[in-house]
C-alpha cells in the first residue's frame, strides 16, 4: 500500500512536466512566427519536426532495454496513435491556421479538454469525476474572460481553417485518450519512438514539396536555433512528458493544462512589454489555475458512475 509520503511527489513532479509543456508551447508560437512562412511553409517544417523528434527518440531507446512489442495485438493502435497525435494532429492545426485568425484558432483549441474529458469516459470507460467536469468548466470560463475584447471573429471566409482547429482538438484528445492503453503496456519512450516513425511515414506525403522549396541557404543561426529548439523541446520533450504524465495522472489533467497556455503567452507578452495587466486578467488567470488545480483532485467523493 503506498503511503502519502510516496504518492506526493510524484503528484508534484506530474504538475511540474505539464506546466513545463505549457510554458513550451506557450513560447514556440512566437518562435514559429519567425520560421513561417518566409524560410519554409507549415507541411513542409512539420516534417522537419516529426523526422527530427524521431531521430531524438531512436538515439534514446537505444540506451534502454528494446521492448517486445506485440504488433498483432497493439500494432492497430500505434498507428492510430501515430496518425491522430502527430499527423492528423499537426497537419490540420498548421493548415487551420493558414486560414482562420490565430485568436480563433487559440480559443477554437479550449474545446481539446473538453473533447479529452468526454473521450476518456466513452473509450476507457473512465468513471465520471464531478471535480474533473467543474475543473474543466472553471478553467474555461477563465480562458474565455482572458480572450475577452480580443479581434474573435468567425466567418464564411474563417469557416474552413475553424473546422480544420475543431477537428484537431478532437484528434489531439483521442491521441491523449487512446495512447493511455499502450501506455499502460509499454514504456512511454517506447510508445512515442514508434508513434513518431510511423507519424513520419505518414507527413511526407504532404509535406515533401515544401520541405524541397524551403530557403535553407536563407537560414541564420538565430532561425536554425529557433528549428532546434522546437524539435528538441516543443516536440521530443513535450511528447515524453505528456506520455509519462499520461501512466501517472491521466488523459484529463494532461488535457486540462491546455488552458494554462494563454496565461503563460500572456504573462510572456507583459514581461515583454507587448501587452498590459488588468484586473480581468487577473480573475481570469486565477479561475484558470482554480480550474487546474480542481481537475487534480482525486477524491473518491467526486466520482460518479458514467
Amino acid at each position: 500500500m503506498p503511503t502519502e509520503s510516496n504518492i506526493n511527489p510524484i503528484r508534484y513532479l506530474v504538475h511540474i512536466a505539464l506546466f513545463s509543456v505549457s510554458l513550451i508551447y506557450a513560447v514556440t508560437f512566437s518562435l514559429v512566427k519567425d520560421i513561417m512562412p518566409f524560410y519554409i511553409q507549415g507541411f513542409g517544417f512539420i516534417v522537419i519536426r516529426v523526422g527530427g523528434a524521431m531521430l531524438l527518440f531512436l538515439a534514446c531507446s537505444s540506451f534502454y532495454k528494446k521492448e517486445k512489442v506485440d504488433w498483432k495485438q497493439h500494432g492497430p493502435r500505434f498507428i492510430l496513435c501515430s496518425f491522430l497525435g502527430v499527423t492528423a494532429n499537426m497537419l490540420m492545426f498548421f493548415k487551420g491556421l493558414e486560414i482562420t485568425t490565430p485568436i480563433n484558432g487559440a480559443v477554437l483549441m479550449l474545446a481539446t479538454p473538453v473533447f479529452v474529458f468526454i473521450l476518456n469516459i466513452v473509450i476507457n470507460k473512465q468513471q465520471l469525476i464531478l471535480a474533473q467536469m467543474l475543473g474543466i468548466i472553471v478553467a474555461c470560463l477563465g480562458c474565455a474572460i482572458l480572450m475577452a475584447g480580443r479581434n474573435l471573429t468567425f466567418s464564411s471566409q474563417t469557416l474552413p481553417g475553424d473546422i480544420f482547429i475543431i477537428l484537431n482538438a478532437i484528434s489531439y484528445a483521442a491521441f491523449l485518450v487512446s495512447a493511455r492503453k499502450l501506455l499502460q503496456h509499454y514504456h512511454s519512450l517506447t510508445v512515442s519512438k514508434y508513434t513518431f516513425i510511423f507519424g513520419f511515414i505518414m507527413v511526407i506525403p504532404f509535406g515533401w514539396k515544401e520541405l524541397t522549396e524551403a530557403r535553407f541557404h536563407l537560414m541564420d543561426t538565430k532561425i536554425v536555433v529557433e528549428i532546434l529548439f522546437i524539435i528538441i523541446f516543443t516536440t521530443f520533450l513535450t511528447y515524453l512528458l505528456n506520455a509519462w504524465a499520461i501512466v501517472k495522472a491521466g488523459p484529463t489533467l494532461v488535457g486540462a493544462y491546455i488552458y494554462l497556455q494563454p496565461i503563460l503567452a500572456t504573462i510572456i507578452a507583459i514581461l515583454l512589454k507587448k501587452d498590459e495587466l488588468s484586473m480581468h486578467k487577473i480573475l481570469a488567470i486565477m479561475l484558470i489555475f482554480a480550474g487546474v488545480f480542481i481537475t487534480s483532485t482525486k477524491s473518491r467523493w467526486y466520482k460518479l458512475k458514467a
